[in-house]
């Protein structure tokens, strides 16, 4: 799918989607110069679906003549930058990673003018309110403030950080560019229609009492309550700068389904097959055919090949499966990694739904562990590495392959690892939008993280289990954990899975190898390795946490064989004491 679809698609995301009102108003008030800033975003269609709607507002602090360059990037930069992150992030990584780099930015350019005292330096408050899908996002830092009005109500949803010396001396404790490191405040709440948000700085709410805020909050116009609230904080005589954003909730989307692609954005293509041409795609032969998808080898207008998936009986009969198939060009086309598929180029206009990637000349993983029953450690390790590196682009971007399997691996001809087939990865930014969406329970259970049948949370993590179970396979030639795995229904379930040591039987592996696989495959994803690398470490050297298992405590090594012999020794031990005791009081002979 080209952008332009997959946009056109989130546009239909529900016959309700969200909709707001913005007023905003800003006054030096009593001061010459108006070191506040604010700022408003409300895109339409797609950035509104995975991004949402924006608002910023900093406050530059009183005893800095420049800090009202620092109020003035941080609301910018923020405004450019959050839309700019990938769209798989959550808001919550999305946000946070900007609003650092616009912190380390300020600080940098504090140290570099060597600012001793920062009270005078780059620095200023932060707070910004995102509203996406049907939740509100809050992140603060400082002393300005989101609040909510609501059946009549006022509520502060942000605490200040200021900390109080005296009655007539007090400080920011937390603020942008003062410090290398900032400290973020986050919050997240649903959204309910007539909610009205207010993000103000400090010269404002700390001089307007809550019944007349209440009150401003309650006209009809936005932009004449932000102007009402400022006069009455200059009436009520604050000294300071005068800033209000007004949001006001219309509408909030019904429960979201995902994209669909349909007559609204393109149409199915017929039946197509070998010798057939679409757009410039010729393709040549069936190389897979499925119930969900019919993928064929096709050329483009230069002669270069592609894989052409098209969607299969299944998928066309099916909304959920459809949806997931048209993201899947679209979330290759956002992955930068010589170890996972690419999306190919189209040179001419879409005429239908079908989804264009890179060729992968070579075989599957399955088909080269076929070709090598017995590989080195080595060759599983150069290609396990490989593995690792494409999945690292993924979880960059916060996505979950959700599917690892050896049928979804290719080697190609130079002995290059890609990871194939994206149609059920998981997006973080997008299952924010809509749960559920995307990357459903897939099929293999085999090499499915027992986490998913257990209905545990699910993390990249899971793609470890699946990575290590395809490691433990090559080089042992079985499964870690037999059919036991696909079985699991609860964590009952979960935790009777016992693991099978590599270390032992005909393709024994050596124990410190056994160590790593035994921790990439645990049960307990949080047991796991907190990074692939060192996954891919361990199996290069043995970890310093291996200890060989003769010098393992018993413990360790079989707990149900140590429980059992302390139980044993136990009972042993009443035993003999009750005895004595009994001797000892004559009740029995000899």
């Amino acid at each position: 799918m080209t952008k332009h679809s997959i946009t056109a698609a989130v546009s239909a995301l529900a016959s309700t989607r969200l909709s707001v009102t913005v007023g905003q108003h800003s006054s030096s008030g009593r001061k010459s110069l108006n070191q506040d800033r604010m700022a408003a975003r409300l895109p339409d269609d797609f950035e509104l679906a995975v991004k949402g709607v924006v608002l910023a507002v900093a406050d530059g602090i009183s005893s800095s003549e420049c800090s009202q360059v620092a109020a003035e990037t941080a609301v910018t930069a923020f405004i450019a930058d959050y839309y700019a992150t990938p769209e798989g992030w959550t808001t919550k990584t999305s946000a946070r990673r900007v609003i650092e780099a616009i912190n380390s930015w300020l600080y940098a350019q504090n140290r570099h003018a060597r600012t001793v005292d920062m009270n005078r330096g780059l620095v200023c408050t932060l707070t910004v309110l995102i509203l996406k899908a049907r939740e509100a996002h809050i992140f603060h830092v400082g002393d300005s403030r989101v609040s909510r009005f609501s059946e009549g109500h006022v509520e502060p949803l942000t605490e200040d950080h200021v900390t109080v010396v005296s009655e007539s001396e007090q400080y920011l404790g937390r603020a942008m560019g003062a410090q290398e490191r900032v400290d973020i405040d986050y919050r997240r709440l649903p959204l309910r229609p007539g909610d009205v948000f207010l993000v103000s700085t400090d010269g404002m709410h700390e001089y307007i009492g809550e019944r007349e805020l209440a009150e401003a909050l309650q006209e009809a116009s936005l932009e004449n309550a932000a102007q009402r609230l400022t006069a009455l904080a200059m009436a009520a005589g604050s000294p300071d700068n005068l800033t209000a954003q007004l949001l006001r909730v219309d509408s909030v989307p019904d429960a979201l389904p995902p994209p669909a692609i349909g007559d609204d954005v393109l149409p199915l293509p017929g039946e197509l097959g070998p010798g057939d041409s679409i757009d410039g795609f010729r393709l040549l032969r069936d190389v897979h055919r499925t119930e969900r998808s019919h993928l064929l080898l096709a050329t483009d207008p230069s002669g270069a090949r592609v894989a052409l998936k098209l969607p299969g009986f299944e998928a066309r009969e099916n909304p959920d499966h459809l949806q997931r198939f048209a993201y899947e060009e679209w979330i290759a086309a956002r992955i930068a990694s010589a170890h996972v598929v690419k999306a190919a180029k189209c040179t001419q206009q879409r005429s239908a739904a079908y989804v264009a990637l890179q060729w992968v000349e070579g075989m599957t993983l399955r088909q080269w562990m076929h070709d090598h029953p017995r590989p080195g450690l080595d060759e599983v390790r150069a290609i396990v590495e490989q593995i690792v590196r494409g999945l690292q682009a993924l979880h960059r971007r916060e996505m979950i392959h959700q599917d690892l399997r050896p049928e979804n691996i290719m080697i190609d001809r130079d002995g290059t690892a890609v990871i194939i087939d994206l149609g059920s990865v998981a997006v973080a930014g997008i299952e924010e939008v809509a749960p559920g969406m995307l990357g459903t329970l897939p099929g293999t259970y085999q090499y499915t993280a027992p986490e998913y049948l257990s209905g545990d949370i699910i993390s990249w993590r899971a793609d470890q289990f699946s990575l290590a179970v395809m490691t433990y396979e090559m080089l042992a030639g079985r499964l870690p954990y037999g059919a036991n795995a696909g079985r699991v229904r609860s964590r009952r379930d979960q935790q009777r899975l016992k693991y099978q040591r590599a270390d032992v039987g005909e393709r024994a592996v050596p124990p410190w190898v056994d160590f790593a696989l035994a921790r990439a495959c645990h049960r307990d994803p949080m047991r796991r390795y907190d990074v692939l690398t060192e996954f891919v470490a361990d199996l290069r050297s043995p970890s310093a946490r291996f200890k060989p298992r003769a010098l393992r405590p018993l413990a360790e090594r079989s707990p149900l064989r140590f429980w059992k012999g302390l139980a044993f020794i136990q009972a042993l031990t009443i035993g003999i004491l009750l005895i004595l005791w009994l001797r000892a009081a004559g009740l029995t002979s000899g």
